[in-house]
């Protein structure tokens, strides 16, 4: 079915920016399409059916300090879906478990001793205290962490998370983007110290099909399965090319990685443009989910600062939302960040599984591979921007040499990460500022 139409803005990509600049735009009675390629809307919150319930193929939590999300939330009238709750935090070290959710099992953290505990306690309260972001960018993330808590602290807690989790480029990662992790993971606790996080209702992706049902009931038009191959200027107008036919727009808004927006517009762009759009590095990830009979622990959110260990983190999403929403499975994310060229990056989920076993095992002794009833796989190449030293001089200048076209990048989140809590926030903000240009009649 040929595509071809005219509109006043196109939003490439249905993920949460995306949607939350159409949305804005709708509202205002401009005329957008959204135009994803996957078969589904949400981007990193897709979803699958699990137990008839959709689960969101990566995990996903919200803090409860994360307001923008909620705003909109609360504006769409689904307030009653959000659910906050408690959770255990823990650590895997030299084979055994250790709880840090509360400053009471910091004090008993045993692998560190008495003075190095409070030095990891103080380093937190020190890092919330940081107003300005930009004193910290000439900083590695390793740097400033030995700078606030010392060597042993750094390599006991803080080196084998940013290995784990950035891998060859852990030594490049900004101290940026560590303090905003310590700042929103601080900022999200309640009154007896403990973590509290938020999830909704049925799945990141029915916030998704929600904002997506009232960007068309307001006049907007949304189309999936459909890949966009170029953006070129047509004189003051935009053609955005597809597999399905060419869409006219006066704006055009891309959400993509900057690698593949820089494929897009290579028949106008600058080489330097161009090579700005590339510049940032991103890593892969691949998700391992497991349903099962039986839990593993009562932790929620396990870092595992075990090197030997293929994966960053264990999550088991059922220690947060109740298995009564996945007809009484259990569920259990093994998540793990590695550049796409990595060789556990083209296993599949039955060779990814057969992989993880032997440390499962190690980890959990009395796990017995009958509790698993089902083993999904799920990959992003485009996952994680490695935010590095400097990153505001490398994302500087991404408005378009040309008027009209836009993006809104999870990779120009910052100094914040990304998350749905950041890309409606900056989605929302461009598709009020666009919407005022065309009550100006700016194109």
């Amino acid at each position: 079915m040929s595509l071809e139409h005219k509109t006043d803005v196109v939003v490439v990509g249905g993920g949460f920016s995306g949607l939350a600049a159409a949305y804005e735009l709708a509202k205002q009675g401009i005329g957008v399409t959204v135009l994803e390629a996957e078969s589904e809307l949400g981007g990193l919150a897709s979803a699958f059916e699990v137990g008839g319930e959709k689960l969101d193929r990566f995990y996903h939590h919200w803090f409860t300090n994360d307001q923008h999300i909620m705003e909109l939330i609360k504006e769409l009238g689904q307030g009653e879906r959000i659910s906050i709750n408690p959770t255990n935090t823990g650590m895997y070290y030299a084979n055994n478990f250790f709880k840090l959710s509360t400053p009471w099992d910091l004090l008993n953290f045993t692998p560190l001793s008495f003075f190095d505990r409070i030095r990891l306690g103080l380093l937190a309260l020190r890092a919330r205290r940081v107003k300005h972001w930009a004193a910290l960018e000439n900083k590695t993330a390793a740097e400033w962490l030995r700078e606030l808590g010392g060597e042993k602290v750094y390599q006991v807690v803080w080196e084998p998370l940013l290995k784990g989790k950035f891998g060859p480029v852990a030594e490049q990662i900004s101290a940026v983007w560590f303090w905003n992790k310590l700042k929103l993971r601080g900022g999200s606790r309640g009154k007896g110290g403990e973590e509290r996080l938020a999830y909704y209702k049925g799945g990141f992706i029915a916030l998704a099909e929600t904002l997506a049902a009232q960007i068309r009931q307001l006049g907007g038009k949304i189309v999936t399965d459909v890949r966009v191959t170029s953006v070129r200027p047509v004189g003051d107008s935009w053609s955005i090319s597809t597999c399905r036919g060419d869409v006219s727009a006066q704006q055009v808004i891309v959400t993509t990685a900057l690698p593949l927006a820089a494929e897009m517009v290579e028949d106008w762009a600058s080489p330097e443009y161009a090579a700005r759009l590339r510049r940032i590095q991103y890593l892969a990830n691949v998700c391992l989910v497991l349903e099962m009979k039986h839990s593993l622990s009562s932790t929620y959110w396990l870092n595992v600062n075990d090197p030997d260990f293929p994966f960053v983190g264990l999550i088991e999403h059922t220690n947060f939302e109740s298995t009564a929403s996945y007809g009484g499975r259990h569920i259990v994310y093994l998540s793990k960040y590695l550049p796409h060229t990595d060789a556990l990056y083209a296993m599949g989920a039955s060779e990814l599984y057969k992989y993880a076993l032997p440390y499962l095992q190690r980890m959990f002794p009395d796990f017995d591979p009958d509790w698993v009833i089902k083993a999904h796989l799920w990959k992003a190449r485009w996952s994680q921007p490695v935010v590095e030293k400097k990153y505001s001089e490398l994302i500087a200048g991404l408005q378009s040499p040309r008027p009209g076209f836009h993006l809104c990048s999870m990779a120009q989140i910052y100094p914040e990460d990304r998350g749905t809590n950041y890309a409606v926030r900056e989605g929302r903000a461009l598709g009020r500022s666009i919407a005022k240009q065309f009550g100006e009649g700016v194109n």
